[in-house]
């Protein structure tokens, strides 16, 4: 039977909110345990919650941001379960009325363009966390967590390839830094997801039994785990196995799902309105004042890129995934630099720099390597001929923590390229001179060849001459 993968994502982002959505408590990140916490987040008996306004806001802004509807009159429901980090044994969240509802998310899968559906957007608490095998024979909760304002950001089942999850996924967290309503951090669990998984024979259009997934901490981790849901399945199906709606959790070490407990379904968790909370009015001018506040986002940046510099849709991508890549991107071709080249530089050198300084774990990168106006004093040094992109990397990290500019170290250091074609010359004569086995197999037919006697002139100029100007020297010398 030829099976065809039904893939629908349910994403939890945490808000970069001051305080929590129902209390006055910090709801930042990596507080000692249990000091962020009071009566309401704690659910003591008696206790109140009150709406954080900002939370509101924020839940408008991503609706905007994602092409859906703000709904205007919309209440927050009880979702009744019993587990031990939620303290009320209830968790406030939304159910029949969500605050948005409808819109669309536009991706880029292999150069092609895919509109993925939202089925809503709504708010709810986070709960704490539960900590595992820290202490002894005892499992341990930190309620700081609890309370923290969420955005449950639900999809259709509209993708079909864990490739697809993947670009979805990017797209969303991108969307929610631009805004600045959530940092994207995974690792840290301020963007969570769970994917729920079902196969169908190719061609219908009922869904089949649906598994979701938990516990994925990365992208990669999504993908490979979607990856192995869709073989799992369509394994058991080609034997004749029922398949069971369930949740099963993602184990990073082995690479697969296993079993965790039976899928609950809606009525399990007896919703019901929130008593403590009035239907929440969100009146048209508010939405208005929102609008008007949105930036540029990554898919309207993407085609300007493209439109205004040039540059292919993948470089474009790239740049705009965080918002202050782009930036930097920007004021470097404001500071005079060509847009392709400075387009090459940010993506292999700084954005190599920033991966493996970790520096791309906060929503806003200011430890940058080098300024983007030293960055682009770089690309036209390289652009003039001055130095040749070797000598001007290894300026990177002498550059970085200053305010030095970039001609004036290669002035004082005597870094400026050498293109003296009689100096070359020499060169070149004597690196032939000196390697005849490597010259035999060139004029042989070996090609490769060509770059070991590049190399041996370079070593012989201290890195410093024009590698277009050496290979053409060698090359006409060989051919005599």
């Amino acid at each position: 039977m030829n099976l065809e993968p039904v893939i629908g994502l349910e994403v939890h982002a945490e808000l970069l909110t001051a305080a929590k959505i129902f209390c006055a408590c910090s709801a930042k990140f990596g507080g000692p345990p249990n000091t962020n916490v009071c009566p309401v987040c704690l659910g003591m008996p008696g206790v109140l919650p009150v709406l954080n306004r900002r939370v509101v806001e924020f839940a408008i802004r991503a609706g905007l941001a994602t092409q859906c509807a703000i709904v205007p009159r919309s209440r927050f429901a009880r979702k009744n379960y019993f587990y031990p980090d939620l303290p009320k044994g209830y968790q406030i969240s939304m159910y029949e009325l969500p605050i948005c509802t409808g819109g669309h998310l536009d991706v880029l899968v292999d150069g092609e363009t895919k509109r993925i559906g939202l089925t809503r957007i709504h708010m709810e608490e986070d709960t704490g966390k539960n900590i595992h095998d820290a202490h002894g024979d005892a499992s341990l909760v930190d309620f700081n967590r609890s309370g923290v304002p969420l955005l449950e950001i639900v999809s259709e089942p509209d993708m079909r390839t864990p490739a697809e999850a993947g670009a979805y996924l990017r797209t969303l967290r991108s969307i929610l830094q631009y805004l600045e309503i959530c940092d994207g951090n995974m690792e840290e669990g301020s963007f969570r997801c769970d994917a729920n998984v079902s196969v169908r024979p190719a061609g219908t259009s009922e869904l089949g039994t649906k598994v979701e997934i938990k516990n994925m901490n990365s992208f990669r981790a999504v993908e490979k785990a979607i990856t192995y849901e869709i073989a799992r399945q369509t394994d058991a199906v080609g034997r004749g196995e029922r398949l069971v709606q369930e949740t099963r959790l993602w184990d990073a070490d082995r690479e697969e799902t296993r079993p965790m407990r039976s899928k609950e379904s809606a009525h399990d968790y007896r919703y019901f309105p929130e008593p403590d909370l009035l239907p929440l009015v969100v009146e048209s001018p508010w939405v208005d004042e929102v609008r008007a506040t949105l930036p540029e986002l990554p898919s309207a940046r993407r085609e300007r890129f493209v439109r205004e510099f040039q540059l292919s849709t993948y470089d474009a991508d790239v740049l705009t995934q965080r918002k202050d890549v782009a930036d930097y991107f920007e004021a470097g071709v404001a500071a005079g630099a060509p847009p392709k080249e400075m387009a090459n530089w940010v993506m292999t050198e700084i954005l190599r720099i920033i991966r493996e300084d970790k520096l791309d774990r906060a929503l806003v990168i200011r430890d940058w390597p080098v300024s983007p106006t030293q960055l682009a004093g770089l690309v036209k040094l390289v652009e003039a001929g001055t130095v040749n992109r070797n000598t001007a990397k290894s300026l990177v990290p002498k550059l970085r923590g200053t305010t030095r500019d970039p001609g004036e170290l290669v002035a004082s250091e005597g870094l400026a390229q050498v293109s003296d074609r009689g100096a070359l010359e020499a060169a070149v004569a004597e690196a032939i001179a000196q390697n005849p086995a490597q010259v035999a197999e060139f004029r042989a037919g070996k090609e490769r060849v060509l770059g070991f006697l590049v190399g041996k002139v370079m070593k012989a100029t201290g890195g410093k001459a024009n590698p277009q100007l050496v290979q053409e020297l060698l090359r006409a010398a060989l051919a005599r």
